[in-house]
């Protein structure tokens, strides 16, 4: 008999819903933040996320390095997106992920659920634990992939007001020396 696992996890992301929806469901750059994946590619080289695109997943090591090809569905740029695994995820019978980013002020609110039904009953404790460890560090570095990029702005845009100031300051020196010589 096939036991149910069902985690959902909310958190509330500073950027837009568009921005989120690409990071979290595109696999080539999901696989660029996400630690819990080693690997993820459209299955027969180059693909869209459409509906019904097939993608070839690997864990890391922590999440048993399991290897599996999901299909996308319940696409809805920007709102939401999933996949389900297409066969069996090793303990697993059957795996799905599903996104759900809702607009709010200040940020985004994104809502991650994990659906999974474990062949054997006797693995539902431990899968489960790492199925919310999963969902959790996921969100996290999603929030830190983000602020990331924001700290990165704010850092650039720091630099070139420096620069400036340091810039204006040196051509007013220039301008007080050439002042006193004219005196």
């Amino acid at each position: 008999m096939a036991e149910p696992i069902s985690i959902k996890q909310t958190i509330v992301v500073r950027s837009r819903p568009d921005v989120l929806y690409r990071l979290a469901l595109e696999p080539k750059r999901r696989v660029k933040w996400d630690p819990n994946l080693v690997k993820a590619d459209y299955e027969g080289g180059e693909g869209r996320l459409t509906n019904n695109a097939l993608v070839r997943f690997k864990f890391s090591r922590r999440l048993l390095g399991l290897r599996f090809t999901a299909r996308y569905g319940q696409l809805q740029a920007p709102q939401r997106g999933g996949w389900e695994s297409v066969r069996h995820v090793g303990p697993l019978e059957k795996l799905t992920q599903s996104w759900v980013f809702r607009p709010m002020p200040g940020g985004t609110e994104v809502t991650m659920t994990v659906n999974a039904r474990v062949r054997f009953n006797f693995v539902k404790v431990p899968v489960e634990r790492i199925l919310h460890n999963m969902v959790a560090t996921t969100l996290l570095e999603l929030q830190r992939q983000v602020d990331a990029q924001g700290a990165q702005l704010l850092e650039d845009m720091g630099r070139d007001l420096q620069e400036r100031q340091k810039a204006e300051k040196k051509a007013a020196r220039e301008a007080a020396k050439a002042a006193k010589r004219r005196k």
